[in-house]
Parts: C-alpha cells; sequence; structure tokens
C-alpha cells in the first residue's frame, strides 16, 4: 500500500491473493445480483470475495476498495460462523463495520482503501477486541500478522513468520527503489501505467519457494498445496479507479498476462 495525499493518485494498493490449490474462483466481475456495481472476483466455495470494488458514480460515493487478509487466533464457533468472503462487500457497500457480529468470524485483517487513504480493521477472534489503525502516508505492508506484522494475535509458527518478514523487507525495498506510479485513467496498457512496479508486483522474478517470494507455492507438511492465485493493483484517485489483474497458473513461473477490469 502506498499512500501519498500531494500524488495525482494518491493511494495505490498491491494484493497478493494466496489459497491453497484447488480452491475455485473466477476472475473479477459483477457477480452479486443484490450488489450490482460491485465487482470482485468470486470465490465459488463460500460466495464472497477477497477484493472488492466500488467504483461509485452519480447515485453512490466512492470510490471505495476492500481487500481481506486472513488472520490468527481463535476460530468462531462452527455452527455459528459466518464466512469472511462477504466483508469486502459488505465494506464497500457502506456497512458499518462497528455493527459486525464480531464472534462470528475467524481472525481476520480488512483493509478498506478510499482516495483520501487506508484503514486496517483487525479480528483476532474471541476473546479479543477488534482494532482500528489509519495507514500513514508512505508503503506499507499488511500481511496475516496485521499492519507491518504487528496485530495483537499472530501467528504462532517460527517459519511463517520467518517467511512473511522476509517478503516485506524484500518488496519494501524493491518498491521504495522504483519511482512511484501514477496509472491515471485512459487506455494505457498495464506496463505503462505500472512502469516499474508491475515487474516486482509479478513475482520480481523469485522463485516460488524463495522464503521472500511474493507469488509462492509451498507445501507445509500436510500434503496440501499453498500457494499465489492471482495479483491485483488497484489505483485510486479523486473519482477514478483503475484495476488492474493478472492470475496465477497453477504451475506459474511469474503470471499470466494482465488485463484491466472494466469498471
Amino acid at each position: 500500500m502506498s499512500i501519498d495525499p500531494a500524488a495525482a493518485v494518491p493511494v495505490l494498493l498491491l494484493s497478493v491473493r494466496d489459497e491453497y490449490a484447488g480452491r475455485r474462483w473466477v476472475p473479477p466481475g459483477r457477480h452479486w445480483p443484490a450488489q450490482p456495481s460491485a465487482v470482485g472476483g468470486l470465490d465459488l466455495v463460500a460466495g464472497g470475495t477477497w477484493l472488492a470494488v466500488e467504483p461509485g458514480g452519480t447515485d453512490a460515493p466512492g470510490p471505495v476498495a476492500a481487500c481481506l487478509l486472513n488472520g490468527f487466533g481463535t476460530l468462531a464457533p462452527a455452527q455459528a460462523r459466518l464466512s469472511r468472503g462477504e466483508l469486502p462487500l459488505f465494506a464497500v457497500r457502506g456497512g458499518r463495520l462497528g455493527d459486525l457480529d464480531f464472534d462470528r468470524y475467524d481472525p481476520f485483517h480488512l483493509v478498506v482503501v478510499r482516495p483520501t487513504g487506508a484503514r486496517v480493521l483487525s479480528w483476532g477472534g474471541s476473546g479479543s477486541r477488534p482494532a482500528e489503525l489509519e495507514l500513514p502516508t508512505g508503503l506499507s505492508v499488511v500481511l496475516n500478522d496485521g499492519p507491518e506484522g504487528l496485530a495483537e494475535s499472530r501467528t504462532a509458527s517460527e517459519r511463517i513468520r520467518v517467511l512473511m518478514a522476509a517478503r516485506a523487507a524484500h518488496f519494501r525495498a524493491r518498491f521504495t527503489a522504483e519511482p512511484r506510479p501514477e496509472p491515471l485513467p485512459g487506455p494505457a496498457t498495464a506496463e505503462e501505467a505500472w512502469g516499474g512496479w508491475l515487474p516486482i508486483a509479478a513475482g520480481d522474478g523469485l522463485a516460488l519457494d524463495d522464503r521472500a517470494a511474493l507469488v509462492q507455492r509451498r507445501e507445509f507438511g500436510d500434503g496440501r498445496i499453498w500457494g499465489s492465485s492471482s495479483i491485483s493493483l488497484l489505483a485510486l484517485g479523486a473519482g477514478t479507479v483503475r484495476y488492474d489483474f493478472a492470475a496465477v497458473p497453477a504451475e506459474p513461473d511469474g503470471c499470466e498476462g494482465w488485463r484491466r477490469v472494466e469498471l
């Protein structure tokens, strides 16, 4: 996440979706009849999304986007559990986050982004309290351990903690070293819009099992494969939003071609 209030495009967001291989999904589109202007990828297991965009318009405030990360902590009771995938949709339609029945959700971090900035709502599960944080001007990293890896509820796995820290350190340095792009509205390709940030967002050439890999593929010992399935780049300015998307193939070498999502 890059926030620069003085820039022509004040807020830039990179989101990489990591999930178990085989969980079915479809690319971003207008998938929810009850929320027809919302755009996002559709999780075919639970019907929600990991990232939703409301472009706004004459009859709706906007633009606004919301991105979901799973957190660590106490799981919700199975018989009462709600899908976290509904949370980005709830946020972009203007739902009051304070009205959520938090105890029915597994731990999460919800990043809500507007042209004026971004906030992160973190929930560590039953016995904790929800926390909100306004992200500062500059470059911020939000992990499954929360903003900058400092959530109250964090992973107990040393291996996962090391991987997240390596990922954050490598890519913070790489994005900082490149000129900040200004992906203004228009017919520009993703390469033209995002400049030197695009190859970094696509994995920066790191091996899938490199401990700092952004686009990753790993086995954690239970026979299942965990890896990256898609990459999203969002740019939000006053009354404008740009969304570029790339799927990651099952046996990836970087990512598939970028496409601009219609909003």
